[in-house]
């Protein structure tokens, strides 16, 4: 005689009344909240990032910049998740795109990336941050960068330099005084404006100077 297979039984977590398993609609519902109960237990249990780490890790510290992307985009030498570096974008400026970049490169784009390089590349730089305002919407820092040595900043070169337009579109502390170096370099002709036009400035400038 045939042995009759024993019907394997579910976990009890998963293991529903029999009244429950007549009703489809039911067993979806209840389904779903197990799912949403799991999902909250998975978000409680996993670490969260401080949402001041980037303050703690960066703020007022020195590091060296191992690569220049562009007149206003650097890497440091400092891991970053799970990469070997940090990628900063300079806080409060704009400098023109080089070859390369998905629109384009622009106008003085390369004399700004010069420009950078030379004075960036294998130096040390201090990074300021703004608390709670640390990352842009590509995940990059956000910082003010400063000379190790000399202890000037970085971002105000490019414009006293005329190689960067101050952007106003993303609030920061040093937004006016930004704005008061491009008007100053832009009064001596220097850098791009001694003759950019505005159809060779970025689109969100042409849009402020029409």
């Amino acid at each position: 005689m045939a042995r009759r297979r024993r019907r394997r039984k579910l976990p009890p977590v998963v293991r529903l009344p029999r009244a429950y398993r007549r009703h489809p609609a039911v067993t979806l519902i209840l389904a779903v909240l197990v799912a949403v109960v799991l999902l909250e237990r998975g978000r409680r249990d996993t670490p969260s990032v401080p949402a001041s780490d980037d303050y703690s890790r960066y703020h007022n510290q020195v590091f060296m910049v191992v690569r220049v992307v562009d007149g206003d985009t650097v890497d440091i030498d400092a891991p970053d998740a799970d990469k070997s570096t940090t990628r900063i974008r300079l806080w409060g400026v704009d400098t023109p795109e080089v070859t390369g970049s998905p629109r384009g490169e622009m106008y003085w784009g390369q004399e700004a990336s010069e420009f950078a390089k030379s004075t960036l590349h294998d130096q040390r730089v201090r990074v300021e941050l703004v608390r709670g305002d640390t990352r842009g919407k590509y995940g990059r820092l956000l910082a003010y960068v400063y000379d190790a040595s000399a202890g000037t900043m970085f971002n105000e070169s490019l414009l006293l330099g005329g190689y960067a337009y101050a952007d106003p579109r993303f609030e920061h502390p040093l937004l006016e005084r930004f704005i008061a170096l491009e008007r100053n370099a832009r009064a001596k002709a220097a850098g791009l404006w001694r003759d950019v036009s505005i159809e060779q400035m970025p689109k969100w400038r042409q849009r402020r100077e029409r």
